[in-house]
């Protein structure tokens, strides 16, 4: 009888855990470059005297689905759309070097480019700036030019964009990095393009079909429980009257 509700004890937390991964792919099917999380369950054995019988489920997330998500073309100069499996260099809150698919970017009053978050965007020497009161374009290759008044354009820097080998790590503010912290390498072939943002590559309606099957499932692992409650009790009325 422990069996049973063991077994289905574990299940129900682990559709659970899937429900909280769905949920959150769900609330950013909206967000500019976000990277839906994967996840999986495996069988982990219960070690001890009298349980090696015993199995539980055991949640990890394999990491996010790399797919590129669909491109909307804004006409802004400032919205960037990473190309490929390119990624875009910015200065995280604690310094280090993160990397986001995120393309929408603000010049702040002392002309550094930044995100709508307020991180800076690296470029192959530390973070840009750009003249006060200039037109500020971006090349495929990264290159920031800012455009005068009288009509000069100057070179503003190069926004640094990387191609990682491996998958890269989600941190809990919403930030790539490398599985080590060690940054990556400029990339001379990364491409962006520019006056477009790339969306969300959450399938919204895949996600519904998946929260559903999920919700299914716990309701089933319920049920499992309260038969096995019920049984129990039976049970013991027959030992009790016997």
């Amino acid at each position: 009888m422990d069996r049973m509700i063991y077994l289905s004890m574990a299940g129900a937390k682990m559709n659970m855990q899937r429900q909280d991964v769905l949920s959150n792919n769900l609330a950013n099917v909206s967000t500019t470059g976000f990277r839906a999380e994967l996840q999986a369950i495996r069988a982990v054995p219960v070690r001890g005297d009298g349980a090696t019988t015993r199995v539980y489920s055991l949640e990890t997330t394999v990491g996010y689905d790399d797919a590129a998500g669909p491109v909307t073309v804004t006409g802004r100069p400032l919205d960037v759309a990473m190309q490929g499996k390119a990624w875009m260099t910015v200065q995280a809150l604690d310094g280090t070097e993160a990397y986001t698919r995120a393309g929408t970017m603000e010049v702040l009053p002392d002309g550094t480019l930044v995100t709508p978050g307020g991180l800076p965007v690296m470029g192959d020497g530390g973070p840009i700036t750009v003249p006060p009161e200039t037109e500020v374009t971006i090349a495929p290759d990264g290159t920031v030019s800012a455009k005068q008044a009288n009509g000069q354009i100057n070179q503003a820097g190069r926004i640094k964009m990387v191609i990682p080998e491996e998958k890269l790590k989600r941190g809990d503010d919403g930030l790539f990095r490398t599985a080590n912290g060690d940054p990556l390498p400029l990339s001379d072939v990364a491409r962006l393009q520019s006056g477009a943002l790339e969306g969300s590559n959450v399938s919204p309606i895949e996600t519904m079909v998946s929260m559903i099957a999920a919700a299914r499932q716990f309701e089933a692992q319920m049920k499992m429980m309260q038969t096995a409650e019920q049984d129990e009790k039976a049970a013991s009325q027959l030992l009790s009257s016997s």
